[in-house]
């Protein structure tokens, strides 16, 4: 098995930026319709939902209306550089995936999101968004499998989520709670039950919030509650912490 290489959040964009020396030409030239703000693109294994484990690229979009206290990527709020989709779909083929990942900060603040998302598709790969829920996922290819995190009470953003996207999940989509605590696991339940999310969608997932509840208390109470959920621990931050652009 090839050894996942991954660019970190200066070294992917700088790779880019080499690697297109024509961002400012090929931007001016371009209609407004095929430009995305990207933080970085990597390859690295993906570390959370039903792909865990497989060898995944990345592709980080900049900017987010959410500060969940537990973010991991607050270096995605801002910055980034700008890139027409075809150098975006050019990097992420060099890697010559079958797993793609458009994830951010909040992918879908960026209306161009779903162009590039469609383009995926259409290259043959299999595609996942990752979304914080704040955003519509309408008009979301129906070849992408979304996971659609909902926002806990402790995340400090719960009141941002966006409950119109539960209707149109499709069954091979996902959802996300991450639990910060025992509150978080019972709010998390009552959702779970309120819109019967096991019988919506391919998996619900319940995960620990990295530093802040123990994975086997969580397991626990899944257990005793016999909840009909994924338990999932994130991969990549047990292989390499919080390091960027794994």
């Amino acid at each position: 098995m090839t050894t996942p290489t991954v660019d970190n959040a200066a070294g992917s964009l700088s790779q880019v930026s080499q690697a297109s020396p024509a961002n400012a030409d090929q931007t001016k030239g371009a209609k407004a319709g095929q430009t995305l703000r990207i933080t970085e693109i990597f390859y690295s294994l993906q570390g959370e939902a039903r792909t865990v484990g497989l060898p995944t690229v990345f592709v980080r979009l900049t900017g987010c209306p959410l500060r969940c206290v537990y973010c991991d990527t607050e270096y995605a709020f801002n910055g980034g550089e700008l890139y027409v989709l075809p150098e975006i779909a050019r990097r992420v083929a060099a890697y010559a995936p079958r797993y793609v990942t458009v994830t951010g900060g909040e992918p879908l603040a960026q209306p161009n999101c779903l162009p590039l998302l469609s383009m995926l598709c259409d290259a043959g790969y299999e595609v996942s968004l990752e979304t914080g829920g704040a955003m519509t996922t309408q008009g979301v290819d129906p070849r992408v499998v979304t996971v659609l995190d909902l926002k806990t009470p402790a995340s400090g953003e719960m009141q941002r989520n966006d409950y119109n996207n539960i209707p149109v999940l499709r069954a091979h989509d996902q959802v996300k709670f991450v639990i910060c605590d025992r509150a978080d696991y019972e709010w998390a339940r009552f959702k779970l039950d309120e819109y019967r999310l096991h019988e919506r969608v391919a998996d619900v997932l319940f995960s620990p919030s990295f530093g802040q509840l123990q994975g086997r208390q969580l397991a626990d109470w899944i257990l005793a509650d016999n909840l009909p959920v994924r338990m999932q621990l994130q991969l990549h931050k047990l292989l390499w912490n919080d390091e960027p652009g794994r």
